[in-house]
């Protein structure tokens, strides 16, 4: 089997991690790995399976045999770096906005639309977290019965923000249950104990920048300007895993039993819904696991086509790093590198 030559640009973040590790646990064949980061954090040593590697800066020169390049360095090294890696030969496949909604950059989730990759041309963009999983959960749904509108209401935890995020998570918390003194830095209100329905900017129509990424973005992988969504997203005091409250109504009747059985027959699905006995999906169940979970899945009573379900995903994982991955798995399928 070719081997390709990889790199990870923000390896030392919480997905740049994940995306070593995913590599290495789906066994993709990799010839040479190379970490890339900031000046700042370049020679730090991080784990690829059970090797060791040092982080290097990233430069231009980073992408001369490098195959594909994952990125997760945010925006900024997205936009500085995407393009001189395609200059060099490279396939990028980027986990910020930077590109997502540009024409020209096919927007990917492979069980929903692995065909777009073939329309590449350098650049692949992964979609937001809360977007790849529900898009998962809505795929079967509207190939069976049409989808006219989402209402959607995410829970997402404090690792889609970033380690400091988590790490503010676990200070606040501690200080709070010792009676201390504390303060919120990396977000605009104390998380702990507390739910802030703010995620990203607002813009002048009163939806959040995160609401207006899950509309357009959904557009764009279904290729259906058509579809209707309403979305709040709010974040929780929560590690990892996001979670989402999602009511879908469809353009012809669907019930509730025969969604269940959609779904249980897709790959990377998998429905935890037994609600009598208390079983459906939770971050602390789905944590560190591949799949898009689905429970709670119900007719919506106040409308005649209407679907309720609840969507639980790794955000860190489906979210980010193994969607990205996957990607480059459909890359190689396709012989397209």
């Amino acid at each position: 089997m070719k081997k390709y030559n990889i790199c990870v640009v923000g390896a030392t973040g919480l997905v740049g991690g994940e995306m070593l590790q995913t590599l290495k646990k789906r066994n993709f064949p990799v010839n040479k790995i190379k970490a890339l980061a900031t000046k700042k954090s370049a020679g730090t040593q991080i784990k690829f399976g059970s090797d060791i590697i040092t982080v290097e800066e990233i430069t231009p020169e980073s992408f001369n045999d490098i195959d594909i390049a994952l990125f997760s360095g945010g925006e900024v090294a997205s936009e500085e770096y995407a393009a001189v890696a395609v200059e060099k030969g490279c396939i990028v496949i980027d986990n910020s906005a930077a590109f997502r909604m540009d024409t020209d950059v096919p927007l990917v989730v492979p069980e929903v639309n692995p065909h777009a990759v073939d329309l590449h041309k350098g650049i692949i963009a992964n979609p937001n977290c809360s977007t790849i999983q529900m898009v998962v959960a809505l795929k079967p749904i509207y190939d069976a019965a049409g989808i006219k509108r989402v209402v959607v209401s995410t829970y997402q935890s404090v690792s889609g923000t970033g380690k400091a995020a988590a790490d503010e998570l676990y200070e606040q918390t501690g200080a709070i249950l010792s009676e201390k003194q504390f303060s919120a830095a990396v977000y605009p209100h104390q998380i702990a104990f507390n739910l802030i329905p703010q995620i990203g900017s607002f813009g002048d129509d009163g939806y959040s920048s995160e609401e207006k990424k899950m509309i357009l973005e959904t557009q764009k992988i279904f290729a259906d300007d058509n579809i209707k969504i309403s979305p709040t997203t709010v974040r929780v005091p929560v590690k990892r895993g996001h979670c989402e409250a999602v009511n879908i109504e469809t353009r012809t009747k669907i019930s509730a039993k025969d969604v269940k059985k959609l779904l249980e027959n897709k790959p990377g699905i998998i429905v935890t819904d037994v609600p009598s006995d208390s079983v459906y999906p939770m971050p602390l169940t789905c944590e560190s696991r591949d799949e898009v979970f689905i429970g709670r899945i119900r007719e919506d009573l106040s409308v005649e086509n209407g679907i309720n379900m609840w969507v639980v995903s790794d955000n860190l994982l489906k979210g980010a790093a193994l969607n990205a991955v996957q990607i480059a798995e459909l890359l190689l399928e396709r012989g397209l590198v």
